[in-house]
């Protein structure tokens, strides 16, 4: 069946509409916010950034998607989530106006630390209420379409925020100025973000008060359920454990070429080409897992994925840290499609695992754990580079431990896949 008269469908609605527009809307501002926040702390003229300072980066950018999203629940199912994606937005312009204020100051310390966290808690909050509010703007049989666009689309929106805030930085001059107009724009985009959802009823998005909400210790029991299921499913645990490493060495990498291109394969006064070439090495990646998206299914088929995914970081575990040793621009691009590569296809191939191996009374508790651990797996990443690179990126033992933390993942893979099965023969 084709999914376009489905996808028609869902656009038809028109409350699905006045929905989306308040998720793109926000989301696109998002990516002009952590474009901002990136460039001011990573790719300004006026400070060098060094391994410490980049691990507290994507700490920061990261944790609150893993603390509070578990537990925004507790309160959208109490509060009007209209007036969540209003007041939360108008938040967050405070905020950022906040945070704007901070940069045109000069100031990366703790209280730069402190706002950002705000506001990208808000922002979390604000997802999961978008989330929570779907299903009350679409049929029960369009559900599935319109979960599979919506977010998809949101992500969108937000790399194409990210990529128009790095432009306009430019545009208006780069350095903190760039980086303080683009929050500013950001803030307003908030705004209008928030007043858009004053086009719904306040009650049409929910709670209806059909279902009991969660409370606190519902979602640490759901988190302690979901760590039972996934351990009772070996298959499926040893798949998202897979996953988790390579967001570590997902981490590492990003430091390694942060530093490498910001503070040693170009002048550090020169920031602005070190940018543009990060945005290769981001984009080879994001290359890669493309062509993992294209192949995976054809080659899980054929040669398994326990197969597939062993052999996908086996190739990253060597071209990887052979890309980044050379330093240069096109084989640490090359470097970044190899691990872009590895990190889709053993995603993809966990994310079925878990489908196939928990049953569905307990999936949705399994996927929010997998979701708080690989991203806490990311800043540990960011964080061991933290303590083992210097401020050039220039760490042959970072590379050497990639290189063996990947291939040998590959090898205990295929070796716990091969255990079971002798164990079920």
């Amino acid at each position: 069946m084709s999914i376009a008269p489905e996808l028609r469908q869902v656009l038809g609605s028109a409350r699905f509409r006045q929905l989306f527009t308040v998720r793109a809307t926000g989301q696109f501002c998002d990516g002009l916010f952590q474009a901002a926040l990136a460039t001011f702390v990573l790719f300004s003229p006026e400070r060098q950034p060094t391994a410490a300072s980049i691990a507290t980066t994507f700490a920061i950018l990261y944790l609150p998607y893993s603390i509070v999203g578990p537990f925004a629940g507790v309160f959208l199912d109490r509060w009007s989530r209209r007036q969540v994606l209003l007041y939360g937005n108008l938040l967050r312009t405070v905020v950022v106006l906040g945070v704007a204020l901070l940069t045109i100051q000069q100031r990366s310390g703790l209280d730069l630390g402190l706002a950002v966290l705000i506001a990208l808690g808000i922002n979390r909050f604000i997802l999961a209420a978008l989330s929570s509010s779907l299903p009350h703007t679409v049929a029960d049989k369009d559900l599935v379409t319109a979960n599979a666009f919506s977010p998809t689309a949101g992500t969108l929106c937000a790399a194409i925020g990210g990529l128009v805030g790095v432009v306009l930085r430019s545009a208006v001059g780069g350095g903190d100025t760039g980086s303080t107009t683009i929050l500013v724009l950001s803030a307003i985009g908030f705004t209008v973000s928030g007043l858009l959802a004053l086009r719904m009823p306040k009650q049409l998005l929910g709670p209806d008060g059909s279902k009991p909400g969660d409370t606190f210790a519902a979602v640490i029991r759901g988190f302690a359920e979901g760590a039972s299921a996934l351990w009772r499913a070996r298959p499926a645990m040893r798949a998202v454990s897979v996953v988790t490493i390579h967001r570590i060495a997902f981490g590492i990498v990003t430091v390694l070429a942060i530093l490498l291109l910001r503070n040693t394969l170009n002048p550090p006064t020169d920031p602005e080409v070190a940018l543009g070439q990060i945005s290769l090495v981001v984009g080879g990646a994001a290359g890669g897992a493309l062509i993992a998206a294209i192949v995976t299914p054809g080659l899980t088929r054929t040669i398994g994925p326990v197969w597939w995914s062993s052999i996908s970081l086996v190739i990253a575990g060597f071209v990887t840290p052979i890309g980044f040793a050379i330093q240069t621009l096109p084989s640490m691009i090359i470097g970044g499609v190899a691990l872009g590569l590895a990190g889709q296809a053993v995603k993809i191939c966990a994310d079925t695992a878990v489908q196939h191996r928990i049953h569905d009374d307990h999936r949705g508790r399994v996927f929010s754990l997998y979701d708080v651990v690989i991203n806490i797996g990311l800043v540990i990443g960011v964080t061991l580079a933290a303590f083992t690179s210097p401020a050039s990126g220039q760490s042959p033992f970072d590379l050497i431990f990639l290189a063996v933390m990947l291939c040998a993942t590959a090898l205990l893979y295929l070796a716990g896949d091969r255990s079971e099965r002798r164990v079920a023969s």
